[in-house]
């Protein structure tokens, strides 16, 4: 059970309504076999014909049912005794049915609630986790994780919430009834029930294995999804819509093959439960029938209405091995749901650090070294941006630029050295408020299904409709923004998807000229871009930069020819620095670079 913890961690914040729970589906046990004892006095009023009503048995559940009789049968005759037997029955079961609804009502927004928090925890912590595990972690897995194995854990471990404690409260009521009319034969039915259990058990034994390999499998075709959903264009362009599709269809048909596996075992424990509970009451029919016959247990009646409330135990049985194999089913999604949760977040918020509301002076990297597992990423940087300084990070693909900038809006936290921001390390402050010091232009424009507004104000939402237009006038946006139909409230589809690669560009610079940081990072954006589009970009990041402190990794090296110092970075070392005259000067492996662009 201790997979299910988190489960049990939820539920103790409802206490009261868990205790609600219990005391009505007590209740509504208890009534349900008062409902059904009923037949043992209509039993032996119809059958016995008024002969042995008067009888006393050793049983005082029997002799309180004789009694019962005598009285109602001497003072107002057997019509009227077995009209108020049958209005007992009515007023039990109804108050039974009252019970079980009532029972539900608290249950079942308890469910929604638990499944509720577990989407919010899994979601919050996808946020707050670092930028690295997404790097090893497939997205159609992680989506997966949230979707798939969520809905297992509603329908497989929560669905059957109640079934963890009605089933098992039913049989113990039920038992415990038992055996104040017949311990014999009570005693001959624990004897049995344990084999009920072997034989579920076995069963079920593989559901959680199986279940895991589902969820990889389904894991695996949503991957396959979002990659073809996302190259479209290059799926088409090298014609290999045959490979992808033999890839998906693998996949699925692996998915279906775990599944089948799945659904014989599941579908086999509720058939087979019922089988084995056929053959438990047929053994305690033949049993309790010959010691009745032989005069050796109580009478007939009685009998029938240990048989009826015996009976009662069937369903309830049956429904906890189909809810134990749900569980055994679902443990898997929860593991899976748990590798998540339980990842230690690196880069987390320091409770108690400090609140800083301004750049004052420099940023320093000192004696940093930054590694990723066993592969050395950053060695010994040593290195100070001075505020409305332009640092420019070159170097070949894998020198660590990316990587060092990432460091400054703690993405990645070192590990060696330290990083400060006015002459404090980085983690001393709140991660909150040294985030709102900057801003972050990517290479790939990163927008949002929502309208141009919406995403030009997503970093400053409280900000006016003539803040948003003046940011976009600073990022030559406004132009292209007002020949949209719906102009500034136009809707730019997926990852904007309805705009050219310039609009698009255009627009996150925006975004970062409506937020107004005094820090910017800036990932080279016009890499990418035709002539037109990259020179209108590129006034707009020379009016963002404008009066602010830039680090800029840098592709194209005609965009750095004015940075203040730009440092050369060679397997995660800086190699070279200096302005871009310097650097030429010294004919190492900046001019290199210089020489194979052409930019002088």
């Amino acid at each position: 059970m201790k997979q299910y913890s988190r489960i049990f961690q939820y539920l103790k914040a409802y206490k009261g309504k868990i205790f609600l729970y219990f005391l009505f589906t007590l209740l509504s046990i208890i009534f349900s076999i008062i409902s059904i004892g009923m037949l043992m006095p209509f039993l032996q009023l119809i059958f016995l014909d008024g002969q042995g009503i008067t009888s006393t048995s050793s049983n005082p559940a029997i002799q309180y049912v004789n009694d019962f009789l005598y009285t109602s049968v001497s003072t107002n005759g057997k019509i009227y005794t077995m009209g108020i037997i049958c209005l007992l029955m009515v007023s039990f079961i109804i108050l039974k049915n009252l019970f079980l609804y009532l029972s539900y009502y608290v249950l079942n927004p308890l469910k929604n609630q638990i499944v509720n928090h577990l989407r919010e925890e899994l979601y919050d912590k996808v946020l707050r986790l670092p930028i690295g595990f997404f790097n090893e972690k497939r997205k159609g897995d992680l989506m997966s994780r949230m979707t798939n194995d969520v809905g297992e854990v509603e329908s497989s471990v929560v669905g059957t919430l109640e079934g963890w404690i009605r089933d098992p409260m039913t049989i113990i009521v039920t038992l415990t009834v038992l055996l104040l009319i017949s311990v014999q034969l009570t005693l001959f039915i624990l004897l049995l029930i344990p084999v009920l259990g072997l034989v579920i058990g076995r069963v079920t034994k593989s559901l959680k294995k199986h279940s895991e390999e589902v969820a990889k499998k389904y894991g695996e075709t949503l991957s396959t999804l979002d990659e073809t959903l996302g190259g479209l264009r290059v799926i088409k362009a090298f014609n290999i819509e045959k490979l992808l599709r033999g890839k998906f269809f693998k996949s699925n048909d692996e998915l279906l093959t775990a599944k089948n596996k799945i659904s014989y075992r599941r579908d086999l424990a509720s058939p087979l439960s019922e089988v084995m509970g056929v053959i438990l009451f047929t053994a305690v029919l033949y049993y309790g029938g010959r010691l009745v016959l032989r005069g050796e247990l109580l009478e007939a009646s009685a009998f029938l209405g240990f048989l009826g409330i015996f009976y009662n135990i069937i369903s309830p049985a049956k429904a906890l091995s189909t809810s134990f194999s749900n569980m055994r089913k679902g443990a898997a999604a929860i593991n899976r749901i748990e590798d998540v949760l339980n990842t230690p977040v690196t880069v987390d918020d320091n409770p108690n650090g400090k609140k800083i509301d301004s750049f004052q002076h420099s940023i320093e990297f000192r004696n940093v070294n930054f590694a990723y597992g066993d592969a050395v990423i950053l060695e010994n940087i040593n290195l100070t941006v001075k505020k409305g300084q332009t640092i420019a990070l070159v170097g070949s693909s894998g020198a660590g630029k990316s990587t060092l900038a990432d460091l400054v809006p703690r993405f990645h936290d070192v590990t060696g050295g330290e990083v400060l921001i006015d002459g404090v390390n980085i983690k001393d402050y709140s991660l909150h408020s040294a985030r709102n010091l900057m801003s972050i232009v990517t290479q790939e424009p990163i927008l949002f299904n929502d309208t141009i507004s919406s995403n030009i104000a997503i970093g400053y939402q409280q900000a006016t409709e003539e803040e948003i237009i003046e940011a976009a006038k600073i990022a030559n946006a406004h132009e292209f923004i007002i020949k949209k139909e719906g102009g500034y409230n136009s809707n730019i589809g997926d990852r904007g998807a309805k705009l050219s690669g310039g609009e698009r560009q255009r627009l996150t610079i925006a975004r970062a000229v409506l937020k107004n940081p005094p820090i910017l990072i800036l990932d080279e954006a016009t890499s990418s871009l035709d002539t037109e589009s990259e020179r209108l970009v590129q006034d707009a990041i020379n009016n963002l930069m404008s009066n602010r402190t830039s680090i800029v990794i840098a592709h194209r090296l005609s965009t750095i020819r004015h940075a203040d110092e730009i440092i050369v970075l060679q397997k995660g070392k800086i190699v070279e620095r200096g302005n871009h005259d310097e650097l030429l000067a010294q004919g190492g492996f900046y001019k290199k670079l210089v020489e194979m662009q052409e930019v002088r």
